[in-house]
């Protein structure tokens, strides 16, 4: 079965599980290049995407899209999706259950991507796949997990917050670009 077939009955068991936890959201399965060395992964749709059934079409995703820019990248040349793929009451954090539910599709769909990088954004992204990681500590850092390669980034909602972590956030992109360029 081709990516793009395989993406589609993914998404269509996603829809069909009753069982799914945050029943009153939108699926935001995930969007961009299914060919793409590059996969971000975010912890849980926002309000905009919600509304929009599409990962990070908000300030964070305009502040992604702004440095996807400055290393000569499209948006539509990388994969995006989330850990969890529907939306948490009032924008809280994803609790366990809800992450737990979600992780064999996610799961399913890294395999049907195959990323050579997975670029988690902020801590629950990050500590779903290095669950020790620091995201203060350990962003811009590179891992190795099972042959893939883990560039964990701070949140782009919390570089919005702040000029410290703006400045490591848009470093960081540039080293990914850097990487990307090596392979």
């Amino acid at each position: 079965m081709n990516k793009k077939l395989a993406l589609e009955k993914l998404k269509s068991e996603i829809e069909a599980n009753t069982k799914l936890p945050l029943k009153k959201s939108n699926l935001v399965f995930g969007e961009g290049d299914i060919n793409s060395p590059v996969m971000f992964i975010g912890e849980a749709p926002g309000k905009n995407e919600d509304l929009e059934k599409r990962p990070f079409v908000g300030r964070s995703g305009q502040l992604i899209n702004k440095n996807l820019e400055k290393i000569n990248w499209k948006r539509g040349g990388v994969y995006i999706t989330n850990i969890v793929k529907k939306r948490p009451p009032l924008n809280r954090d994803p609790n366990e259950k809800e992450i737990e539910s979600f992780k064999p599709y996610l799961t399913k769909q890294i395999e049907i991507i195959n990323p050579k990088i997975i670029v988690p954004l902020g801590r629950f992204a990050t500590n779903y796949f290095l669950p020790t990681a620091k995201i203060s500590v350990d962003q811009g850092k590179i891992f190795e997990i099972d042959g893939r390669k883990i560039f964990p980034m701070f949140h782009p909602a919390a570089a919005l917050r702040g000029t410290k972590v703006m400045k490591q956030f848009e470093a960081s992109f540039k080293k990914l670009g850097r990487i990307v360029d090596n392979f």
